[in-house]
């Protein structure tokens, strides 16, 4: 059975998910609205997810995968413990439908990704024909939360008489 999967970070690059995916087909591209990219993860990397968010948009490339492509992508992605599965609209041929996507779960902190991982997503971008600006400011984005969370638990972390002003 086939079913429609939609790509908005490092499987957006060909090569990789050629390999990755071998019987998989690019549909197409669409824009993903109400969502936003983040990057988040750990001590061991962090990576591209993304979050509802109004008014925002994460161009997407629509992908058929076929029931072993889905098993390659579930072992890459994590899936259940770092990547949960939702079935989100997208608008192709100028209908709507539902289809699946990979989105971060819960507990992970912001950060920023490693030149290495950005740089497959970029090729992506690039081989879409997406607006890299869009990736950038995720990254940016994710790089001030970052921040704000660090100084968030550095404050939580220091004594009262640290954080009072003098």
């Amino acid at each position: 059975m086939k079913r429609l999967y939609i790509a908005y970070g490092s499987n957006l690059n060909v090569r990789q998910m050629k390999t990755r995916c071998p019987n998989a087909k690019i549909l197409g591209t669409a824009k993903l609205k109400g969502w936003e990219l983040l990057f988040k993860g750990s001590k061991s990397g962090s990576y591209l997810t993304i979050e509802k968010k109004e008014n925002a948009i994460v161009p997407v490339v629509i992908w058929e995968v076929d029931k072993t492509d889905e098993k390659a992508l579930d072992r890459y992605e994590g899936y259940p413990r770092l990547y949960g599965k939702e079935m989100l609209e997208v608008e192709l041929d100028g209908k709507r439908e539902k289809m699946m996507a990979y989105t971060m779960t819960e507990g992970y902190a912001m950060g920023v990704p490693s030149e290495h991982y950005l740089a497959t997503i970029r090729t992506g971008y690039q081989e879409a024909g997406f607006d890299e600006d869009v990736l950038m400011a995720g990254v940016e984005k994710s790089r001030e939360r970052m921040k704000q969370e660090m100084e968030a638990e550095r404050m939580e972390e220091a004594p009262w008489s640290q954080q009072l002003p003098l």
